[in-house]
């Protein structure tokens, strides 16, 4: 028998996933959480509720691995939202979209957009740039900032959902306008911007003669060939600062607007729930509006009733009766001693994964949980995350044993 779930009586209330995704208001979900916990399944299903619920909706994912496309039938996903077929009714007003974020094109794409032709091909065809488009330290958050600014900026969808990268850095985009502004504002790129803004010989004058010790200081950090293409790059670059610091700060504020819900995925274990406080202490930190916790991979049994004890002992009794008996007897007891002996190692597990989670809601007791049950196979198409969408809004049963994902 299935139905909507209920949490414990005095326990923290129930996230209802399905009245935050059908609320007109709610334009971005965030799902943030340490490695392994399920975030890429989680956000795939939510998108897929949704759009099934009626909203148009674009799954954005920032982790590189090919689990979200292959779960929604799609043989690969780019920088573009690409449509996933069966994930609505042909009648009706939903769809689901889903893309991965392309660090470098979507930098390209910047600056295509926000540079004069000329210019933004000196800045795509400098040496530096194309490194730091590459892979240069956070830039990847610094992107997927811009990618969530331009989705929202053009109105085509009513809901986005976001999977973040795994561990603390999940919530590194968080920090990108501050450390975007620290490093336009750091002493080496105002140094390196005097060129730009003085202009011709009289620049190259005052650069070789006032600060000639600390550019050769640089030379020999950078290289002279590098610190020549970073002083190029700095020069194209420079008409276009002010603009990556507004809008990185404009996105920062509309992840703290209301209409945007974080969500942190967790697994009942001690290091993925204490990785979860962190989110919760950051988010409360940032006044980033908390939805609330999804609980993972949550064990449970079909004999509840049945201790650990007493399945232990029943389990040896039976190992002791059998050599008395018939080897065809003897091998039935054997097996059915070997299931009391998993179950009572499963309701040790459900009793850790209780206590964990107690401990949990005692620092937090107001974030609403929402647990998801183990399911016995991978999610690995569209009614695989239909199961868990029906989880994730408190439609399972409580049998259910979930294999690990994502």
């Amino acid at each position: 028998m299935t139905g909507r779930a209920e949490q414990p009586a005095g326990g923290p209330a129930a996230l209802d996933v399905d009245r935050l995704i059908d609320d007109p208001a709610t334009r971005i979900v965030v799902c943030c959480g340490s490695g392994g916990v399920g975030k890429t399944t989680t956000a795939a299903a939510i998108g897929l509720r949704a759009a099934e619920r009626g909203r148009r909706t674009v799954v954005l994912t920032i982790d590189p691995a090919r689990r979200l496309a292959q779960s929604m039938g799609l043989t690969e996903l780019d920088n573009t939202p690409r449509p996933v077929k069966g994930a609505a009714t042909a009648d009706g007003p939903g769809e689901l979209h889903a893309m991965m974020l392309d660090m470098k094109r979507t930098f390209d794409e910047v600056v295509l957009a926000h540079a004069e032709p000329e210019r933004a091909r000196a800045i795509l065809e400098n040496p530096f740039y194309q490194s730091l488009s590459a892979g240069f330290a956070g830039t990847q958050e610094y992107m997927a900032m811009e990618k969530l600014g331009q989705l929202r900026a053009t109105g085509s969808w009513d809901l986005i959902v976001v999977d973040t990268p795994p561990s603390r850095s999940a919530l590194d985009f968080l920090d990108a306008p501050s450390r975007l502004g620290s490093f336009l504002d750091g002493k080496i790129i105002r140094v390196l911007m005097t060129p730009a803004k003085v202009g011709g010989r009289s620049a190259m004058k005052f650069l070789n003669v006032g600060m000639g010790l600390l550019t050769g200081t640089l030379g020999k950090i950078f290289g002279a060939q590098l610190l020549t293409d970073l002083q190029t790059f700095v020069a194209a670059m420079d008409s276009m600062f002010g603009g990556f610091r507004e809008r990185a700060e404009g996105t920062y504020q509309l992840l703290k607007a209301e209409g945007t819900a974080f969500l942190v995925v967790a697994a009942p274990e001690r290091d993925a729930l204490r990785e979860a406080a962190y989110f919760v202490d950051r988010l409360a930190a940032d006044q980033m509006p908390l939805a609330g916790l999804v609980l993972n991979r949550v064990h449970g049994t079909g004999a509840p009733q049945l201790t650990a004890e007493r399945a232990r002992a029943a389990a040896q009794l039976l190992e002791e009766n059998g050599a008395d008996h018939e080897p065809r007897q003897a091998a039935a007891d054997a097996l059915a001693a070997g299931l009391l002996r998993l179950h009572a190692e499963r309701v040790e597990v459900m009793g850790r994964e209780r206590r964990t989670r107690d401990r949990f809601v005692s620092v937090y007791p107001d974030v609403p949980i929402i647990e998801v049950p183990a399911l016995a196979g991978d999610v690995h198409d569209l009614d695989g995350l239909r199961m868990i969408g029906r989880q994730l809004a408190g439609e399972h049963a409580p049998e259910q044993d979930r294999a690990e994902e994502d």
